[in-house]
């Protein structure tokens, strides 16, 4: 089997593991508030570190991995922060930073993937599944790269094209308008649940069946069951999703990610993203009855997936690895809160992102148990929340700026 190398290349043994360190569970709307165990897991820190951390408690368990790396653009990526904007008008927009897909030359960044993917593979189980999401830069090297980790054992199960519409500045050439997803298993025993995804057949293919009983070449499909889709896949890109859309850069549609946990995955199994980003594979994992693990180096990342997971009905953690250096403000002159027994309300002339309330505090870990954030298109933020309180309980309230800033208030 042919190998890629490249100036530097080597797999050491995975870093030392860092501590990963929880500070909040998250009771979605009070569900399970406050002793349920969390299904999911939403850590701040490197990928490298985290996974090398949860090695010793996840190695050969984690049933899918979906992996969305940087792609080798060499392009810095900001974050739409503003909400209520007019989408034609980007000289008009809030930003923030996003994340960097900058690199120093080709070598260090197959070299970033490489290390990372090693370890994937090491967590992935032995019927796992792993989907690899590039485009034209670098899906190449990825491939080469993939036959070697996963080895001879190793099955190819897929190269998908997700293919979308959208303006383009080129003129050189044909508008480059798709992402290669590469999809490898350890062994042959792999998970595919080929009725899960199963879509209708087009209108002209059943119409062609009922006109011709030689249509087919006398193999009639079922028509009512539907059909497994092809290895080519369409489905619009989040900016033309006006309810998906958070403002975070290269988001992917929730449609996507749905036939990728979907096809590869069972209830209760365990799905880990570790380049989290806006958080669509967790999201869609907890919607759809999965456990997950998902990370990110960013804390705009993790700040937008705690956002939206928020909305379903998981209980889940947030951690983060020792060697972040969290700062939780408690600098609140411009904070107040007024409690009633049934409800807290926040008075604040921060521009407040996310808030959220927990009503009997230990001073130790914060459990979230009723939240609350900006809505995605009007802007409006609920400034009350409904919750009872007890005489005996301290109150703590967090909150998270559009600009990425926490703070907390005790009560």
């Amino acid at each position: 089997m042919p190998l890629l190398n490249w100036k530097g290349k080597r797999l050491a043994p995975p870093p030392e593991p860092v501590t990963l360190i929880q500070d909040a569970f998250f009771y979605p709307n009070g569900i399970g508030y406050p002793s349920a165990r969390p299904t999911g897991r939403v850590i701040l820190g490197d990928n490298l570190a985290v996974m090398s951390a949860l090695l010793p408690e996840y190695e050969g368990r984690i049933n899918l991995i979906y992996a969305d790396p940087p792609f080798f653009t060499n392009r810095k990526f900001s974050a739409r922060i503003g909400r209520g904007e007019d989408s034609r008008k980007p000289e008009k927009w809030q930003l923030a930073e996003g994340y960097h897909d900058a690199w120093l030359d080709l070598d260090s960044y197959l070299q970033f993937l490489y290390e990372r993917l090693a370890l994937m593979v090491r967590l992935l189980a032995p019927n796992g599944t792993l989907y690899l999401h590039l485009d034209w830069h670098a899906d190449a090297y990825a491939r080469l790269i993939l036959d070697e980790l996963f080895g001879s054992d190793g099955v190819f199960i897929n190269e998908i094209i997700w293919t979308y519409h959208g303006p383009s500045p080129i003129k050189t050439a044909f508008n480059r308008k798709h992402d290669t997803i590469l999809v490898y298993a350890k062994s042959k025993d792999y998970v595919f649940n080929a009725d899960a995804v199963r879509e209708p057949y087009n209108p002209n293919t059943i119409a062609t069946f009922k006109s011709s009983r030689k249509a087919g070449f006398g193999k009639v499909p079922n028509l009512e069951r539907g059909k497994v889709p092809e290895d080519w896949w369409y489905f619009p890109v989040v900016a033309r999703l006006h309810s998906e859309r958070t403002g975070y850069p290269t988001q992917k549609p929730e449609a996507l990610l749905t036939r990728i946990i979907l096809a590869s995955s069972n209830k209760d199994d365990l799905v880990a993203d570790f380049f989290c980003g806006s958080g669509t594979t967790s999201l869609v994992a907890a919607k759809n009855g999965r456990k997950f693990i998902t990370s990110d180096a960013a804390i705009r990342a993790v700040h937008t997936a705690r956002s939206r997971l928020a909305e379903t009905e998981t209980v889940f953690s947030l951690e983060h690895d020792s060697a972040v250096n969290v700062v939780m403000s408690n600098e609140t002159k411009n904070i107040k809160a007024h409690i009633s027994a049934d409800s807290v309300r926040l008075e604040t002339t921060l521009d407040v992102d996310f808030w959220e309330v927990d009503p009997a505090w230990d001073g130790k870990m914060f459990r979230s148990a009723v939240q609350a954030q900006r809505h995605a298109r009007s802007g409006e933020l609920p400034l009350e929340l409904k919750i009872k309180i007890g005489r005996a309980h301290q109150v703590c309230i967090r909150l998270v700026t559009i600009q990425g800033k926490e703070f907390q208030l005790n009560i």
